[in-house]
Order: C-alpha cells, then sequence, then structure tokens
C-alpha cells in the first residue's frame, strides 16, 4: 500500500521543466498566479522595446504570407505543383517552428533567440529568391515558416516585461502588430510582385529580415532565462502544462474554434467574390485584407477591458460579434459587396478582441512558462485552422455560399458555447 501510495506521488510530479508550485490551486479559478520566486527579476518594459516587439511581431509573420499573391508567377515557372508546396510548406513551417523553436524562450534568453531567427530567416529568404527549382523553392520556404516564429517569441516576451496591471494592453498593442503584418503581407507583395516579380519580393524580405535582428539587437532588453532544462524536459512539460492548466485549456479551445470560421471564410472567400454576381479579380479580392486591418486595431482596446474587466466577457462578445458576421455574410449571398465587407469587418473584430483576451489570461498562469503556454494555444489554433479551411472548401463546393455561413456559424455558436460555460 505504502509502495503505491509512493508511486502515484511520483507520477503525479511534474516533469523538470516546470515546478511543481505552477500546479493550478483550483481548476474552477479562471486565473492562477503562481509563486514566482523562482522567476529571475527583468527589467522594465521601456516604449523603444515595445515598438521594437511591435514591429518584429509584424514583420516576421508576413513572410510567411508574402507567396499568396505570388502563385500565379511562381506557378508560371515551376508548374502547377508550385500552387500546393509552395503555401503549404510555409505553413508547415511555421507550425513547427511554433512547436520546436517558441518554447526555447523559456530556457534562453529571447532577446538573442529573435536576433539569430531573424538572421536565419534572411538566410532562407534570400535561398527562395535564389531558388533554381521547385524542390529548393518549398525547402527554403519551409525554413521561412520555422524561423518566421520569432513573431511568436515576441509576444510572450512582451507579456514577460510588462507589468500585471497593464499586461493586457501590452499584448493588445504588439499582436495589432502581428495581425497587420498578416493582413497587409498579402497587399504589399502582390504590388510589388506585379511590379518587379516574385523573387525582389523575396529578396527585399531578406533585408527586411537582416533589419528586423537589427531592431531586436538595439531595442530590446537583455533578459536572464527563467529556467535551465534540458530541451526533452522543456517539451514535456508543454503536455504538463496543457494537462493541468484548465485555463489554458478553455482559451485554446475558445480561440481555436474561432480561428477555424476564419479560415473557412477565407478559404471561400476569393471563390465566392471572383464568381457571379460580384466578378471581382483577384486583386480585389485581396483587397478585404484590407478591411481587416480596422479589426486589427480593437486589440489594444481589448487588452484595456481585459485588464480592468478580465477576460471571459471579451472572448464571449468577441464570440458573439464573429457569430453575427456570419449571419452579415449569409445576407451577401443576394449580391451585396456591402454585406461581404461589413461581415469581414465584424469577424476580425470579434476575433482579434477574443484573441488578445484569450492570450492575456493564459500568459499570467505560469511565469516563466509562457513560451509553451503560447505553444500549446497556437498549435491548437493551427489544427482548427485547418479543420475549418477543410470544412469550408468542402461546404462551398457542395453547398455554395450558405454552405460556408453554416459552417462559419457553427464553430462560432460553439465558441460562445465555451465562453458563455467558462467560469
Amino acid at each position: 500500500m505504502g509502495r503505491g501510495h509512493a508511486a502515484r506521488r511520483v507520477a503525479a510530479s511534474p516533469p523538470p521543466g516546470l515546478s511543481a508550485r505552477h500546479r493550478p490551486r483550483s481548476p474552477t479559478r479562471e486565473s492562477v498566479l503562481p509563486d514566482s520566486t523562482s522567476v529571475p527579476s527583468l527589467p522594465r518594459l521601456d516604449g523603444k522595446a515595445r515598438f521594437g516587439l511591435t514591429l518584429i511581431a509584424g514583420g516576421a509573420v508576413a513572410n510567411i504570407y508574402y507567396n499568396q499573391p505570388l502563385l500565379g508567377l511562381i506557378v508560371a515557372e515551376f508548374g502547377d505543383r508550385a500552387a500546393l508546396w509552395v503555401p503549404t510548406s510555409a505553413l508547415v513551417g511555421y507550425g513547427l517552428g511554433i512547436i520546436g523553436l517558441v518554447p526555447l524562450g523559456d530556457a534562453l534568453p529571447r532577446r538573442r533567440l529573435i536576433v539569430w531567427q531573424s538572421l536565419a530567416l534572411a538566410l532562407a529568404l534570400l535561398l527562395m529568391a535564389v531558388s533554381p527549382n521547385l524542390a529548393t523553392l518549398a525547402f527554403a520556404h519551409l525554413l521561412v515558416g520555422v524561423f518566421s516564429s520569432a513573431a511568436q517569441q515576441a509576444v510572450p516576451f512582451a507579456a514577460e516585461l510588462a507589468p500585471d496591471s497593464s499586461r493586457g494592453r501590452v499584448v493588445g498593442q504588439v499582436m495589432t502588430g502581428l495581425l497587420t503584418g498578416i493582413l497587409l503581407a498579402r497587399t504589399a507583395s502582390g504590388y510589388l510582385g506585379a511590379q518587379l516579380g516574385w523573387r525582389p519580393v523575396f529578396l527585399t524580405a531578406a533585408a527586411l529580415a537582416l533589419a528586423m535582428a537589427g531592431i531586436a539587437a538595439a531595442t530590446l532588453p537583455h533578459t536572464p532565462p527563467a529556467q535551465r532544462v534540458r530541451y526533452r524536459a522543456l517539451m514535456t512539460s508543454i503536455l504538463y502544462l496543457a494537462r493541468t492548466q484548465p485555463v489554458l485549456r478553455t482559451a485554446s479551445l475558445s480561440q481555436a474554434l474561432l480561428f477555424a470560421s476564419f479560415n473557412a471564410l477565407w478559404a471561400t472567400l476569393a471563390l465566392f467574390v471572383e464568381g457571379p454576381p460580384f466578378g471581382l479579380t483577384a486583386a480585389g479580392a485581396g483587397l478585404f485584407g484590407v478591411i481587416g486591418v480596422c479589426g486589427a486595431v480593437v486589440a489594444p482596446f481589448s487588452g484595456r477591458f481585459t485588464d480592468r474587466r478580465g477576460a471571459r466577457p471579451v472572448v464571449l462578445g468577441g464570440s458573439l460579434i464573429a457569430a453575427v458576421a456570419f449571419l452579415v455574410f449569409w445576407a451577401a449571398t443576394a449580391g451585396s459587396l456591402i454585406a461581404v465587407g461589413l461581415g469581414v469587418l465584424l469577424l476580425d473584430i470579434g476575433i482579434s478582441g477574443a484573441l488578445i483576451a484569450n492570450q492575456t489570461r493564459a500568459y499570467a498562469l505560469v511565469p516563466g512558462a509562457r513560451g509553451r503556454i503560447n505553444t500549446v494555444l497556437f498549435t491548437t489554433m493551427f489544427v482548427f485552422a485547418a479543420l475549418g479551411a477543410f470544412a469550408g472548401s468542402q461546404a462551398f463546393l457542395v453547398f455554395g455560399w450558405p454552405g460556408v455561413c453554416a459552417v462559419g456559424l457553427a464553430f462560432t455558436g460553439l465558441a460562445v458555447l465555451v465562453a458563455a460555460r467558462d467560469r
């Protein structure tokens, strides 16, 4: 009996990468702030560092979206298979970077990681620009995706340096940079590619990545590593976090459902507006991404509200707004571009607002493990993103635009239920 009890205690102990003091105190509490005496003191987040992190977040993530408006030019040179392998390799690489590199920020100084990832990113982009064949291009874009995960180093770094009282506002500002980078990357690369061709786009991106490394070196503070831990233990502790932190699981599921609806829309929107009755060009369809920038602007306001009132009302409100967006999209079936534009705006506002709130409450859980928390959150989101894109595409093929709206309503409705049941 004694040996069995001891075995259970050993099995329940946390892995080396996560202290036992970081167990949640109660599964019903929305936010758990553990004893942080083991976390080293950090420098104050000043305006220079905040601005640098905002630029780095947007500049890094943009690299995985530059290819999308250029696919026609790339296909013309390398053949139809490029339309599949180029965008897929970028997203797969980004997912690998989130899983394999972002947790290192909890064991190594994040400033150094961001600088080295930016330099490696510049080399990968340069390889893309000079690729002689599709295999080299796809491999280079896989590396671009891996090292673009520097964007996901910037956000937890900001949360780590921010005071508890203003963490939501700071996360919101840095996420505004990240979301703006996603939304404007397509527009910028499409315009430059039309003027100069696709290779100069990636040469320019390589130069920007070098500049990003310089910005990181000049603006970000030196910080000591939170823990000395082996890589294997670091990765094992990610699973421990997911298993023992109910708030993290709820935040991840909530945001993943919303992100699935977002990708169901964007996987089919161009097909919808390029067909009758609209007949827009690919460039015209891409302009809807510019409308989404207005949604990114809401991020700092969501962060401030989360600091004052907590995450639950923001997540619930954002989920409801996203659901309303798909009702507006349904009205666009009659041929209203205004309804499409309004729906895009509402969806981006709702998802951006909820994302900041979910990130803020997740980052508050375990000081010193924010990189691993980020990995759990965004890995879950990317899995559901793939599910949403697949479900939206299939619904469009079988039922047309009303099918996409139904899929979006299903995902956002589930997100509303998750937020409403959260206590």
